[in-house]
């Protein structure tokens, strides 16, 4: 097992209990946050030694998890995904996201949390009006209810991940319904003439959602100070990262469904100026979006049509696992529900591909949030951003953005300070 109390001159491999070293990393993970869901209850009755062991023993599954920023950057360093999602300032359209997810550790975020109570569940939000994290948790909040609006051994393979994210499929499926009710995860067996259905044993989805609750990291006291217009302003004022949004297990199957998007952007199966895949002629060019909700127009058009929300041009709507998404962020105090997304900007990123610096267009309601998936990056803020070279930018400060985090922007973090994502290493969105 790898412990915080390795010498230096070890190597992991010496580290590790032999045990693990024939299993896949992405398994291990895997495995670590599905027993997690399960310490509650392996834990209960046991004496403070053996629950701290049995806690030890999950974390030594996947350690990277809850080892330093730079470990979890290298782990994390092959892939990366960005979404966004915004809501235009229109009386058709009331909210904006800009989403990207990156799976670091926001170590330097204000929280008291237990990081071994993570879950691979997507959590429950219905629109019947269902308790809130906190009122799951017998507190009182000031907050109203936040409901939404309109391990693998080598053989045989565990399921794991299929366990872990039966939630999350669950949510698609009856946001893809309609349907916001009670659901019960069980299993069809027949015996002779007779069928029964037999509950799958484990904590409740509104359980491992307070647990998952609870975890979230998040830090609200960013400071850049910088003059403008004579004044020493907090430039980063009403800037939130919130990390841990996301499990491993909920980023591969957003992933996997933002690569059937593309696909379908590809073969012409989405609305015209729903994909959008410019020609690549130089580092920094051709990132490839996917605007479902309302048309962004990025730059003057051939038509003569300025920048911002066409209002005559049709996309496609939000997707039922995005508002399962959206749903999410809302409940788990990330965004207001006052401010509720409907439309987002899926970024696909290449390596080299990047985002100029800009302002969002103020036809994007305040706050608007980016997610991050795949890779951890930087995203620069300032007033004054420079252009270094191609897809290469500096600014007054870099904030790291982790995957399965939410950087939510709003105050002078949205509208005075300037933001961009410099070429990016290696794939994200």
């Amino acid at each position: 097992m790898i412990n915080g109390g390795a010498t230096s001159n070890q190597s992991p491999e010496d580290e590790i209990d032999p045990f693990l070293r024939g299993y896949n990393p992405s398994d291990l993970r895997t495995a670590s946050e599905f027993l997690s869901n399960w310490l509650p209850f392996l834990s209960k009755g046991l004496c403070d030694h053996c629950s701290q062991s049995i806690s030890d023993r999950v974390r030594s599954l996947h350690p990277v998890e809850y080892d330093t920023e730079t470990e979890q950057h290298q782990h994390h360093q092959e892939h990366e995904v960005q979404v966004e999602v915004s809501t235009p300032n229109h009386s058709d359209f009331s909210g904006s996201i800009g989403t990207s997810v990156n799976h670091g550790g926001c170590k330097d975020a204000t929280t008291d949390n237990n990081d071994t109570d993570d879950t691979n569940s997507l959590g429950s939000w219905k629109d019947d009006g269902n308790a809130t994290p906190e009122q799951i948790e017998g507190t009182s909040g000031s907050e109203n209810t936040l409901s939404p609006q309109n391990f693998k051994p080598p053989k045989p393979r565990m399921s794991w991940a299929d366990m872990a994210q039966e939630d999350l499929e669950a949510e698609e499926e009856e946001e893809t319904n309609g349907q916001f009710g009670n659901f019960t995860s069980s299993q069809t067996e027949e015996t002779g003439a007779e069928t029964k259905t037999t509950r799958k044993p484990g904590l409740s989805r509104e359980q491992r959602e307070r647990i998952r609750f609870t975890n979230v990291k998040r830090k609200k006291d960013f400071i850049c100070l910088e003059r403008v217009n004579g004044k020493i302003v907090n430039i980063l004022d009403g800037l939130e990262l919130h990390c841990g949004v996301f499990s491993s297990v909920e980023q591969n199957r957003i992933v996997d469904f933002v690569y059937e998007l593309q696909e379908k952007g590809k073969n012409k199966k989405l609305k015209d100026r729903t994909y959008t895949a410019p020609q690549k002629w130089m580092r920094g060019k051709g990132r490839v979006t996917i605007q479902f909700g309302c048309c962004y127009n990025y730059a003057t058009d051939r038509n003569g049509n300025p920048p911002g929300i066409l209002r005559n041009e049709l996309v496609d709507p939000i997707p039922p696992l995005f508002k399962v998404i959206i749903k999410r962020l809302v409940k788990w105090h990330v965004l207001p529900p006052t401010c509720v997304p409907d439309s987002c900007i899926v970024n696909i990123y290449d390596e080299g591909d990047c985002i100029p610096p800009h302002i969002d267009n103020l036809d994007f309601v305040r706050p608007f949030c980016t997610v991050s998936f795949l890779s951890e990056c930087n995203i620069l803020f300032g007033t004054n951003l420079k252009v270094e070279g191609p897809g290469e930018f500096s600014g007054a400060i870099a904030i790291s953005l982790p995957v399965g985090s939410v950087l939510v922007l709003n105050g002078n973090g949205a509208d005075v300070a300037k933001h961009c994502v410099p070429a990016v290493p290696t794939k994200r969105l």
